[in-house]
């Protein structure tokens, strides 16, 4: 799954996150730049990756991960 700019232009919570919404955000800061941040502790800082690395862990999370957890 490639990030879409501008789809990501505010952080937007994991489709996964629990009940009490604890998990993590996204957030597509510019076309070089996907954030991640803890959802729980928003103000504790932000781990950047570059577009395509983001893309590649998505992809193999997907081919990893089983299906309905």
């Amino acid at each position: 799954m490639r990030v879409q700019q501008p789809a990501l232009t505010d952080w937007t919570k994991s489709s996964y996150s629990a009940v009490n919404g604890d998990c993590v955000e996204i957030k597509a800061a510019d076309r070089s730049t996907v954030s991640v941040r803890d959802s729980k502790n928003p103000l504790n800082g932000k781990l950047d990756f570059a577009p395509e690395t983001w893309s590649a862990f998505l992809q193999d999370v997907n081919r990893t991960s089983p299906r309905g957890v």
